[in-house]
């Protein structure tokens, strides 16, 4: 049986592990930061935490036998995406990268693309006028709106965050998406919100807000995507999958295409 790692966190990291779950031929292990203590079930086992560095990554990869690895984390996860690379490099193992798109502007968008949370912060702070600031863009990015005290902020979040210095005036709602466009409309209108900050995330499970954003008209500070590296393009699970089953049936493709 090929033992596969999939580097998850994701929607498309769940998907994946659904599918791999009845195959016969793959053994797989879904790798999660574990920024949450309290993840979504999954139908594989877990391995939750770092490894190491890429030295560690190596040793684990080695000890678990891994065939074939799938990156299937964040957007916004450049070290784990970076250490896998370098780490399958030199074992000299198959590597692919799930794709997940980036939203893009449409027709009553107002958007301001920004290139980090302390950018969001910065543009935030020189408005003078208090606002109600809905942030979802995850926990470990809070701390750089207290630049910006005299807003008054919403987050919202899977569980509270780790001890940190947060805004002045901050609330809090603890919700797993995906999330609906019509439920997102009801949150910014009860909420009496002016203004979201928002990573460009892509994929659907959390674009409701971006829709809901625009038919309400509010304006939304987007973080921009880092340059994240990339392996062999995996646009599905479905296609993810056929790749593993290859691997399985017939040893490693040609090597991996990396980008950046």
């Amino acid at each position: 049986m090929t033992r596969i790692l999939i580097l998850g966190g994701t929607t498309e990291a769940s998907a994946l592990a659904r599918l791999i779950a009845g195959d016969p031929g793959l053994s797989a292990i879904l790798s999660l930061a574990g920024r949450t203590t309290a993840p979504a079930p999954q139908p594989l086992p877990m391995h939750v935490g770092g490894f190491g560095g890429i030295d560690g990554l190596i040793r684990w990869l080695e000890e678990e036998a891994i065939a074939a690895v799938v990156d299937a984390t964040h957007p916004y996860a450049v070290r784990i995406s970076a250490n896998a690379i370098a780490a399958c490099a030199r074992l000299n193992l198959p590597i692919a990268t799930m794709v997940r798109p980036a939203w893009t502007r449409r027709s009553g968008d107002r958007w301001t693309e920004v290139d980090s949370a302390a950018a969001a912060a910065a543009l935030l702070a020189t408005d003078v006028k208090p606002r109600r600031v809905f942030l979802s863009l995850g926990g470990l990015e809070l701390s750089a709106f207290a630049s910006a005290p005299q807003h008054d902020y919403l987050a919202r979040l899977i569980e509270p965050p780790s001890s940190m210095i947060l805004p002045l005036s901050i609330r809090f709602v603890f919700e797993r998406g995906p999330f609906d466009k019509a439920a997102e409309a009801r949150l910014l209108e009860a909420q009496r919100i002016e203004m979201i900050v928002s990573k460009n995330s892509g994929g659907s499970a959390t674009y409701a807000k971006i829709e809901a954003a625009r038919g309400a008209g509010l304006p939304v500070i987007l973080i921009r995507r880092p340059d994240k590296p990339h392996c062999i393009p995996m646009y599905t699970a479905r296609e993810a999958l056929g790749w593993l089953q290859t691997i399985a049936d017939h040893g490693p493709m040609p090597p991996s295409r990396r980008g950046v």
